[in-house]
């Protein structure tokens, strides 16, 4: 989708149209953008960029908080309409999906009639615009429709796939970050078509397994990274976390909790709505001068309650937090997931299931009411904004716990 906050956003501000806009928080805030309008773009403004950066790149821009149901209404309605082209949809984000066409060209037509058809039918049902990207790999998709934009079509013909890539900058490769490119232009790899003059053996000895990988994408192909199983496959998250960073860095305690209360709710809900159980609670703590520490423990049982959950954050809080020293950021994390019927009947205890039911019926209300219509007494004080997430539970397509 091309600029989708602020897309959506424009459906129900028209005056946002045409103007440089920023959604994901104001601009004297700490947030970072979660998008920009191409008017923004022009003056160097991008997503993950400090929002108080993208204010002094481009001060006549106009800052939205952004309202994330929206996002997943339209998400729904996009979602729709790629799954009456092909039953084989993956929702890749909120705004990105890959769609196996294998098949259908009796039903569509040939590729570039099916994706002229596609790109038509998203724009009258949503009022959206997209950009599509068509390849014999999900890989040459996904860059073929970056270099689509904006509301393009571009079709990689079959056997051109190295053709193609060779003269992109080896940061147009999906999962290439600044690490790695730094890396690759240590060896001379500006380039794709760079990558062709060593053979895998030499990248795997500098990259490892990722250099087999780098390999394999410099030809196109669906090597590694997010490219390991079938399009549409049903993979389940393998971690869940939410952080706030303070306006204000912080040394109050009692603000502390109540935002790891807040925190731990978030992630509960999500656990909850995913139908997972976490064994390892993770907290995330960056001070004032941007030191940042991470400290884990690994539960006797499994949990998806935000109680637990908090009791564990709080301790590791104060056994590693320098008392008195202000605080940017706080984090809570959760991985390791596990069954619990496979621990037993541990979530038979009494005090356990009443704290379950209580909790689902708060997510309910929440659904109903907004995510700060119901906290727990601890969290009352740590409410803030979410901000905008590119992939927030709930994904369209993903599978709900019955």
């Amino acid at each position: 989708m091309d600029a989708f906050f602020v897309s959506v956003e424009e459906l129900f501000d028209p005056s946002l149209k045409g103007k440089a806009v920023v959604v994901g928080g104001q601009r004297d805030e700490r947030g970072v953008v979660a998008a920009a309008s191409y008017e923004a773009r022009k003056y160097g403004v991008h997503s993950a960029m400090p929002l108080r950066t993208a204010a002094k790149l481009c001060p006549h821009a106009i800052f939205v908080d952004g309202h994330r149901h929206r996002y997943l209404e339209y998400s729904e309605k996009v979602h729709g309409v790629l799954t009456t082209f092909s039953p084989l949809v993956e929702m890749a984000s909120i705004d990105e999906a890959y769609l196996d066409m294998t098949g259908t060209e009796r039903l569509h037509g040939p590729a570039l009639s099916a994706a002229h058809r596609l790109h038509h039918k998203i724009k009258s049902e949503t009022q959206l615009n997209c950009s599509i990207g068509m390849g014999s790999s999900r890989l040459v998709a996904k860059v073929a429709s970056a270099k689509a934009k904006p509301h393009g079509i571009l079709w990689v013909i079959p056997g051109q796939e190295a053709r193609f890539l060779a003269p992109l900058d080896v940061r147009d490769i999906p999962g290439v970050g600044k690490v790695t490119e730094q890396s690759l232009l240590k060896l001379g790899i500006q380039r794709v078509g760079d990558l062709s003059r060593f053979d895998d053996e030499f990248l795997e000895e500098h990259f490892g397994k990722w250099g087999l990988a780098l390999a394999g994408k410099s030809r196109g192909e669906d090597a590694g990274g997010w490219f390991v199983n079938e399009v549409g496959a049903d993979i389940g998250a393998k971690s869940i976390s939410h952080e706030h960073t303070y306006n204000q860095d912080t040394a109050d305690v009692d603000q502390l909790e109540s935002t790891l209360m807040r925190l731990s709710e978030m992630v509960g809900r999500r656990l909850r709505e995913q139908g997972l159980h976490a064994r390892t609670i993770q907290l995330k703590l960056r001070y004032k001068d941007f030191t940042t520490i991470t400290r884990a423990h690994c539960l006797p049982a499994p949990t998806q309650l935000d109680t637990e959950i908090f009791e564990q954050i709080r301790s590791l809080f104060h056994k590693n937090w320098r008392k008195g020293a202000q605080v940017r950021l706080l984090g809570v994390h959760a991985a390791s997931f596990e069954n619990p019927n496979s621990q037993g009947n541990l979530l038979e205890d009494g005090r356990r299931k009443r704290w379950q039911q209580a909790l689902s019926a708060a997510d309910h209300l929440r659904d109903k009411f907004g995510e700060s219509s119901v906290s727990l007494a601890t969290g009352l004080g740590g409410t803030f904004r979410e901000r905008t997430h590119e992939n927030p539970v709930g994904l369209p397509g993903k599978k709900k716990p019955a």
